[in-house]
């Protein structure tokens, strides 16, 4: 829980605010861009929320902050409406609930006729399990990498789901997954979810396209908001950036309007203007050379 005695100096006066304990994941700066920015190793408050509207997207970021770094001076009640998993669009919800393990990454959750899909994991919380329970428990969850896996063990136990994972990232606390996906073919779950293989951010990162629509791309791919386009994490590529572009290269054989990152911001966009800007991602990527670390996606 967040201390008023930790108060970052950055921090505009008033009601919300963050503490020294942030870990600059950016959580806050994507989910209430209203009233948080982040600045060189940290997030702050920078307007203070004043519409009701602008209320609640920082109490979701609240809930959602992995280390609880963001509080308010006054005992303030969390909207009764507010609950994650929270709406996106269509059947498709972002779970809230970052996990500090995963350095606040962000997972998903997918409610549907033929089994409830979570994409990555969040922290293991009492409000969202019963969430989920009353929407219709959790059947299978999808592991894009061996960076965002959280609780994903704890949800295995309480939901018995079936959890896939590419081999290549079955290490470690991921080797109890279940189903793991070896190869760089695309591997079916079922009619409507695809498993695409995308190395390069890890060895066995992976993207999972659903309905042909949405794409949850992991650390892969994320919308920039300084480029205004899509980027990948150059600062964030742990095997190798070059396999990375290549694996870029791939998705240009499939159609979707929705990229939703583990980290960064999520976007829509009418397919054609999809695709146009993962061209100019792909071209960016060629232009940056083999190695590690020139920029980070905001």
């Amino acid at each position: 829980m967040a201390k008023s005695s930790l108060r970052l100096a950055e921090n505009v006066e008033g009601n919300f605010f963050v503490d020294r304990t942030c870990i600059d994941c950016s959580t806050c700066n994507w989910l209430a861009p209203e009233s948080f920015s982040g600045a060189a190793s940290f997030s702050f408050v920078q307007r203070q929320p004043s519409s009701p509207a602008a209320i609640r997207q920082a109490q979701k970021a609240l809930i959602s902050c992995p280390v609880g770094a963001i509080g308010t001076e006054q005992k303030t009640s969390i909207d009764n409406e507010l609950r994650f998993p929270d709406l996106i669009s269509e059947n498709v919800f972002h779970c809230g609930y970052h996990s500090e393990s995963s350095f606040g990454a962000t997972s998903y959750f997918i409610q549907r006729e033929a089994g409830n899909v979570m994409v990555d994991s969040p922290r293991f919380a009492g409000a969202l399990v019963k969430q989920i329970e009353q929407m219709g428990g959790l059947d299978i969850m999808f592991l894009t990498h061996r960076d965002d896996i959280a609780d994903h063990q704890k949800f295995a136990d309480h939901f018995g789901c079936e959890r896939f994972i590419h081999v290549e990232d079955a290490v470690s606390s991921a080797r109890s997954v279940e189903h793991k996906i070896a190869g760089g073919e695309p591997f079916e779950i079922d009619d409507e979810l695809l498993v695409l293989p995308v190395p390069g951010h890890t060895r066995g990162s992976a993207c999972l396209l659903y309905r042909e629509s949405f794409l949850f791309t992991g650390d892969h791919l994320a919308w920039n908001i300084d480029a205004q386009n899509l980027r990948a994490f150059r600062t964030a590529c742990w095997y190798d950036w070059s396999i990375q572009t290549i694996s870029m290269t791939t998705l240009q054989n499939y159609t979707f309007e929705w990229v939703l990152p583990g980290h960064g911001r999520r976007i829509n966009l009418p397919t054609a203007e999809m695709r146009k800007s993962l061209e100019k991602c792909i071209k960016w990527m060629g232009k940056t050379g083999s190695g590690t670390a020139i920029e980070q996606v905001s």
